[in-house]
C-alpha cells in the first residue's frame, strides 16, 4: 500500500516539469556545433549559471533525500557535510585551484592530471572516475524509483526507465548546456519545493525550542559533545570529522571531483571560473536548515522511521522527506514537492552522465583508441557515450538497495575514488619537485590503501560505531598513505623540468591580476573570506 496520494493536480505539475526540461534540451541542441559546444558549453556561461549549476549538480538524491535521511539518523550533526565538508574546500578550489583547471585548458580533470603527471596517472583516474560516475547515477536511479514505489505506487522498474530516458534526451541534444540550464531550473524548484515544508513543520513544532523539545538532546548541537564517540550521535570524535570529512573528503570532493569542476570549466573567463564555487557557497551555508530539518521534523511524526526496515522498508530513513510532505502539504504543492525530489534525482543523473561521456571521450577514447580523428567525430562519440552511460546506469541502480542510507553508500565510494585523490594532486600543485610517478604510484597505494581498511572494517578486524565513522578514518587513511607513497617514490624518480609545469603547479605559475578591476567583494579572495566568515558564525547558532 502506497503512503501518499497524489491527486491529478500534482500529476499536472510533474508533467509540466518533464516537458519544460525537454523542452531546454531541444531549444540549446541548436547550439551544439563542435565538442567544446558539447562538453564545455564553449566556456561561454556567466558565473551565476555556473554557480547554481555547480551547486545544483551536488543537489542530488545524495543531498536531498540522502542529507534528510541523515537527519532523521543523526541531528543537526549532518550540518558537518556542509559548514565543515564542503565551504572551505570550495573556497579553496575557486581561490587557488581553479587558475590550474582553467589556464591549463584541461578538458578535464584526469587530462589535468595527464599534464601534470603522465598518461597512466590520467588512465587509473579516468577509468575510476567513470565508474564511480556510473555507480552513483544509478543511486540516484534507485533511490527515486524506491521512494516513488513506496509513496505513491509507481512501478519501480518503470520509473527507474522513465527517468533515465528524460535525462537521456536532454543531455545526449544540449550536452553540458542543457544539463547546466536544468541545474539553474532544479535549483529553484528544490528550493520552492522544501522551503515551505520547513517552515509550517518548524512553526507546527512550536519553534527551534520546539523541534528539541521533540528529538534526543544530543541531536540539536554539531561540535558539542564530539569529545567522546558516546555522547554525540555520529559516534564520532572530532579529530575523525576534522580529519576525514573537513580534510580528506571534502577537499577530495570538491577541489577534485570532474562532476562539479567540469561547471566551472564552462564559464566565460577565469575570474568568473574563479567565482563559480564561491558563488555556489553562498546557499550552501543555509542548506543544512532546508535539508536536515526535515529529517527532524519526521522524528516525532513517523516514530518508527529506521525501525525493522528490513520488513518495512518503507520505513527506511530514505523515505523521512517524503513522508513529512505527504504529512504538510495539499495537493498542487505535493505536486511541487513531488517535482523537487524528481529534479534532485535527475539532477544527480543529469551531473554523473555529462561528466562520464566527456572522461570517457577525451581521457579514454581519444587518448587510447583514437587520437587524430575530425571534431565532429568526438561530438559524435561523447553522444553515444550518453547513451551507453545512462544504459549502464540503470543496471547499476540496484547496487545501492543493500545500503540503509543512500549517504553512506555515497560516502564509501568517495572514499575510494576522492580520497587517495587528493594527495595525488595536492603534491602535484603545490610542490614542483612531485614527480609523474610519484603521482602515479601514490594514486595506485592510496587505493589499495581504501579497499583494505574497506575489508578489515567488514571482516571485524576494524570496528566503528557508526558507518559513516568508518567513512571518515578510511578516507584519511587512503590520503595519508597515497600522499606518503607520492612523497616517498618522487625522492628517487626524475621530476619535470620547470618550463613543463608552468600552469599546472603553483610556484611556476605567475600570479593572475585579472581581478584587479574587480570591486573589492568580487575579489575571489576576499569573497572567500566572507562566505567562510558567514559558515563560521552560522556554525555557531547549534554548536
Amino acid at each position: 500500500m502506497h503512503l501518499l496520494h497524489a491527486r491529478p493536480i500534482d500529476d499536472l505539475v510533474i508533467g509540466i516539469y518533464f516537458a519544460f526540461v525537454l523542452g531546454i534540451g531541444a531549444l540549446v541542441s541548436r547550439r551544439m556545433k563542435t565538442s567544446t559546444d558539447f562538453f564545455e558549453s564553449g566556456r561561454s556561461l556567466p558565473a551565476w549559471v555556473t554557480g547554481l549549476a555547480f551547486i545544483s549538480a551536488n543537489l542530488g538524491a545524495l543531498e536531498v533525500l540522502g542529507m534528510a535521511a541523515q537527519g532523521a539518523e543523526y541531528g543537526m550533526m549532518t550540518a558537518h557535510f556542509y559548514w565543515i565538508g564542503a565551504i572551505p574546500a570550495m573556497v579553496f578550489l575557486g581561490v587557488f585551484m581553479m587558475p590550474f583547471y582553467y589556464g591549463s585548458k584541461a578538458r578535464s580533470v584526469p587530462e589535468y592530471l595527464q599534464k601534470r603527471y603522465n598518461e597512466p596517472t590520467r588512465a587509473v583516474n579516468a577509468i575510476t572516475f567513470a565508474v564511480s560516475t556510473l555507480v552513483l547515477s544509478g543511486v540516484s536511479m534507485y533511490g527515486m524509483g524506491l521512494v516513488f514505489h513506496d509513496l505513491l505506487g509507481w512501478d519501480m522498474n518503470q520509473t527507474i526507465w522513465l527517468s533515465a530516458v528524460v535525462v537521456l534526451v536532454y543531455t545526449a541534444l544540449g550536452g553540458l548546456t542543457s544539463s547546466i540550464y536544468n541545474e539553474v531550473l532544479q535549483f529553484f524548484l528544490i528550493v520552492l519545493g522544501l522551503a515551505p515544508l520547513v517552515i509550517v513543520g518548524v512553526i507546527a513544532a512550536g519553534g527551534w525550542h520546539g523541534v528539541a523539545a521533540h528529538v534526543p538532546a544530543n541531536f540539536m548541537h554539531t561540535w558539542s559533545g564530539t569529545n567522546s564517540e558516546a555522547t554525540n550521535s555520529m559516534h564520532i570524535t572530532w579529530p575523525g570529522i576534522i580529519l576525514g570529512l573537513g580534510f580528506v573528503l571534502s577537499f577530495g570532493y570538491w577541489c577534485t571531483d570532474f562532476l562539479v569542476v567540469q561547471r566551472a570549466l564552462a564559464a566565460k573567463n577565469i575570474n568568473d571560473a574563479q567565482r563559480t564555487p564561491l558563488i555556489a557557497a553562498v546557499p550552501k551555508v543555509f542548506f543544512p536548515f532546508l535539508v536536515i530539518l526535515p529529517g527532524l521534523l519526521a522524528l516525532p511524526l513517523f516514530p518508527h522511521l529506521g525501525q525493522d526496515t528490513g520488513a518495512h522498508p518503507e520505513n527506511s530513513y530514505n523515505n523521512a522527506l517524503p513522508l513529512l510532505m505527504g504529512h504538510y502539504y495539499p495537493p498542487g504543492m505535493l505536486g511541487l514537492g513531488l517535482t523537487a525530489l524528481l529534479a534532485s534525482f535527475m539532477s544527480g543523473m543529469a551531473g554523473n552522465t555529462t561528466a562520464f561521456n566527456t572522461v570517457f571521450t577525451f581521457d579514454l577514447y581519444q587518448a587510447y583508441i583514437a587520437k587524430s580523428k575530425p571534431d565532429s567525430h568526438y561530438l559524435i562519440v561523447g553522444r553515444i557515450a550518453t547513451v551507453a552511460g545512462v544504459l549502464i546506469s540503470v543496471g547499476t541502480a540496484y547496487l545501492a538497495k543493500s545500503a540503509p542510507s543512500i549517504m553512506d553508500f555515497t560516502q564509501t565510494v568517495f572514499g575510494f575514488v576522492n580520497a587517495p585523490l587528493l594527495g595525488t594532486f595536492l603534491f602535484g600543485m603545490f610542490w614542483k619537485r612531485t614527480t609523474p610517478w610519484g603521482g602515479f604510484y601514490g594514486l595506485i597505494v592510496g587505493i589499495l590503501a581504501a579497499v583494505v581498511h574497506f575489508e578489515l572494517t567488514a571482516h571485524g578486524v576494524l570496528h566503528y560505531s557508526t558507518d559513516q565513522a568508518g567513512n571518515f578514518w578510511r578516507a584519511f587513511v587512503a590520503f595519508s598513505v597515497g600522499a606518503l607513497a607520492t612523497y616517498v617514490v618522487s625522492l628517487f624518480t626524475v621530476p619535470k623540468p620547470a618550463a613543463e609545469l608552468v600552469g599546472l603547479v603553483y610556484s611556476e605559475t605567475p600570479r593572475p591580476e585579472s581581478d584587479k578591476h574587480l570591486p573589492w567583494y568580487q575579489r575571489p579572495l576576499i569573497f572567500g573570506l566572507i562566505v567562510l566568515a558567514l559558515a563560521f558564525v552560522t556554525n555557531l547558532f547549534i554548536w
